[in-house]
């Protein structure tokens, strides 16, 4: 078991001294910058893919001084040290891959008063001084040994990340003429003109003007601008959406407040929709931390229980999703609880089905193996265990669940869970739904334009087959 022990005021001699020894590294910086809130550029940067870009890897100045202080608590007087005064003068910057030594020397003592008076230096791997001062501390009266607490692991979690490099990408292209359906509360209202102000679309309300216009000023916001067509009611702003994109004027749809049902009911009208040749699906996209890709979940929202051939579409949608998104070859993972096929699963059966239809070319683009748990699909180390030998399993970007319950469980742990950031878009129309929940923030909605702004430019050089 290991220990530490403190030297009380009668053992402290001038002369004594102690040091530890560490090596900087990236973590470091981010964490320190984390805990002390000081995000001064001149250490961490938003700028890069990872959002935290390292100006030459260089840490804050108190870094070092933390170091001090836990030899002075550690080591010299130690446990029960109250530390009084510090001064420091900072000569040299510590950098990524510094290890520094830190040293303190015992250069007064006070046995009355028990306070103690220490030299203190930090000196880099090239013996360079880069900090050094004094300290004044009380040290303890009795003895002291304790055992060493044990930290809990930790890991760099960062938010957003990849969804922030999709918005940029997508900034870049024309904004994308979006009706926005019943945007009748603050946050579809807001999500709406916050994506209108990152590029991504050119907002048309529809729905009840008065409602809207009270919104908006119960919210702060400005309608200066932004076109507003009215309809009396949610159903009608719905139909009257899905009208204004057969007349050419919006390429994209956008949930506001009303319920899923209601605007799929207009979507989905066989004479006055906007059905193709494939099945509407929708793709729940994941950007969770600690995860080195985007994650897409399909379907949690719609297609209750599908059948193979309504699988096969959801597996189409979402595979032409990543592939808009950037990713070259998608890996597609279909979910069971086990691994194998076998006839008391009927979902295994499915996945293994899929996988043939995917071998016969009559779904194209990615790789595509099931049934696969989930573990064995994401998890590396899981397969390892296993056996498993795929070349989508434990890299899945695309998991697709057998039920709509399954996969908006799965979708929503990541979310409340795992600090999951998310984005929802319905694929299988005429043009991309932005298809998100009526309690999502004003980011999902703003990821959620993007993904539809790709994904529309993308499609349009390859234009669904029509039913009607």
């Amino acid at each position: 078991m290991d220990l530490i022990e403190n030297r009380t005021i009668d053992e402290i001699e001038i002369g004594d001294e102690a040091e530890i020894e560490r090596m900087l590294t990236r973590q470091d910086i981010v964490m320190f910058a984390s805990v002390s809130a000081d995000v001064n550029p001149a250490h961490v940067d938003a700028d890069d893919e990872d959002a935290l870009l390292l100006q030459q890897g260089i840490v804050h100045g108190m870094w070092a001084s933390a170091l001090i202080s836990a030899v002075l608590a550690t080591r010299l007087p130690g446990p029960g040290t109250l530390q009084l005064a510090r001064t420091l003068s900072f000569h040299h910057p510590v950098k990524i891959g510094d290890s520094i030594k830190v040293k303190v020397v015992v250069t007064k003592v006070d046995k009355q008063s028990a306070e103690v008076g220490l030299d203190c230096v930090c000196i880099n791997t090239a013996g360079e001084t880069v900090v050094s001062g004094t300290a004044l501390v009380r040290a303890p009266l009795q003895k002291s040994r304790r055992t060493i607490a044990r930290m809990p692991t930790s890991r760099l979690m960062s938010h957003g990340v990849r969804f922030g490099a999709l918005v940029e990408r997508a900034r870049a292209l024309e904004p994308l003429r979006t009706a926005i359906v019943h945007p009748c509360d603050d946050l579809s209202l807001g999500g709406a003109l916050a994506a209108r102000d990152e590029g991504m679309i050119v907002p048309v309300l529809v729905g009840p003007r008065g409602k809207i216009e009270a919104a908006a000023a119960d919210a702060g916001l400005d309608l200066g601008g932004v076109e507003i067509v009215d309809a009396p009611h949610s159903h009608a702003a719905a139909e009257r959406a899905v009208a204004l994109v057969h007349e050419g004027r919006a390429g994209a749809l956008m949930k506001g407040k009303l319920h899923t049902d209601e605007l799929l009911l207009a979507v989905l009208d066989r004479s006055k929709g906007l059905r193709t040749e494939r099945r509407l699906s929708h793709v729940f996209a994941l950007d969770v931390p600690g995860q080195d890709r985007t994650l897409f979940v399909t379907d949690g929202a719609i297609n209750i229980s599908p059948d193979l051939e309504a699988l096969k579409d959801i597996v189409q949608n979402a595979i032409d999703l990543a592939i808009a998104l950037g990713e070259e070859t998608p890996l597609v993972a279909l979910l069971s609880a086990v691994e194998t096929v076998t006839g008391s699963l009927p979902s295994t059966l499915l996945a293994a089905s899929i996988c043939k239809m995917h071998d016969r070319g009559q779904i194209v683009g990615g790789k595509v193996d099931g049934p696969l748990a989930f573990d064995n699909a994401i998890s590396p180390a899981a397969v390892k265990a296993k056996g498993i030998v795929s070349e989508v399993a434990g890299y899945a970007d695309i998991l697709v669940t057998p039920n709509l319950e399954s996969g908006n469980m799965i979708a929503k742990q990541l979310i409340h869970l795992a600090g999951a950031s998310s984005a929802g878009i319905a694929l299988g129309a005429r043009v991309p739904i932005m298809l998100t929940s009526r309690s999502d923030t004003v980011d999902a909605r703003i990821v959620s334009a993007a993904l539809a702004k790709l994904f529309y430019h993308w499609r349009r050089e390859r234009p669904l087959g029509l039913l009607g």
